[in-house]
């Protein structure tokens, strides 16, 4: 992306005294032209970068404006690294492993010591979902529609969106965009997207500001829940929630408090914990999964009829 691409340019510029347009042109695989423009974006980022064509011409940041190139600490290098590498674990290509390899070739004495930071981005479903990313990333970047086949709990419908954000928000990606259908922006889960494609179609941006992803916002309708759970099940109340959403009873379980924001994911939730939960309030979710269990009951009580 470009702005990748202005950021390994001006860090090549503050670890080298001078560079070529050829030179720069070689390591980020785009012709002189483009190069040409990226120093003159620069330029007009406030960098002073001076240009001198003919025999020993080349870029360099001017005399007397160079910025110390301590702007860039080890520690500062590493932590960009880290970055990069997260988005190589859920990338389709290359690109963000070549860059990291041009970043270090120029920052060799910013760089020291080992990795101390690894994150991952991906998921149990990364074969899937590397394509997904590239895709909407090629839809964001050149303003192409993009379509698909969505499965919400509502069941599965085709949308056609602008697409404006790439999202990793609890533990999932999502693509942020202006719905056709729903004539609103909306948040689309890219686990339940299928059949993706990008129209040939362009459009015209809308004015959006980053998106408000808070629970609130995404998820309005707080459920105040309150269920009593096994102590041998403490270890995931604390993981999901904290150690103070629940106290302890006199019969050793644990009363867990809070608020949620999705009935039909609450439910879902709470069942994952079998015998060992009992919902107290709301009274309609208790109930709910009283149904559901008894259901299950029946389900499982019969006698099976048919070969496996």
């Amino acid at each position: 992306m470009k702005i990748d691409r202005l950021i390994g340019i001006l860090s090549v510029l503050l670890q080298e005294e001078k560079t070529t347009a050829p030179e720069l042109a070689e390591k980020f695989e785009v012709s002189r032209r483009t190069i040409n423009r990226d120093i003159e974006d620069l330029c007009k980022a406030g960098i002073p970068i001076r240009t001198v064509q003919g025999t020993g011409g080349g870029i360099r940041i001017m005399d007397g404006y160079r910025m110390d190139r301590r702007l860039l600490t080890s520690k500062d290098m590493q932590m960009i690294l880290a970055g990069l590498r997260s988005l190589d674990s859920v990338s389709g290509s290359r690109y963000y492993s070549q860059l990291m390899e041009k970043l270090q070739a120029g920052s060799s004495k910013f760089v020291s010591g080992r990795d101390f930071m690894l994150i991952d981005l991906s998921s149990w479903y990364k074969g899937a979902l590397a394509p997904k990313i590239e895709m909407i990333q090629d839809a964001i970047e050149n303003r192409r529609l993009l379509g698909f086949r969505y499965y919400a709990p509502s069941g599965e419908s085709i949308r056609t969106i602008e697409p404006y954000y790439l999202v990793y928000k609890w533990t999932s990606w999502y693509v942020w965009g202006w719905c056709g259908k729903r004539k609103d922006f909306r948040l689309f889960k890219l686990n339940r997207m299928e059949q993706l494609s990008v129209s040939d179609n362009t459009f015209v941006c809308r004015e959006v500001s980053m998106p408000d992803l808070s629970n609130e916002k995404i998820f309005p309708g707080g459920i105040r829940v309150k269920a009593l759970f096994d102590p041998d099940v403490k270890w995931r109340l604390v993981e999901e929630f904290g150690p103070s959403c629940f106290t302890e009873t006199d019969d050793g379980r644990l009363l867990f408090q809070a608020d949620y924001t999705d009935r039909e994911n609450l439910i879902t939730w709470i069942l994952t914990f079998g015998e060992k939960a009992e919902v107290l309030e709301p009274a309609e979710v208790r109930e709910r999964i009283c149904h559901i269990a008894e259901a299950m009951g029946k389900t499982y009580g019969r006698d099976q009829s048919y070969e496996v």
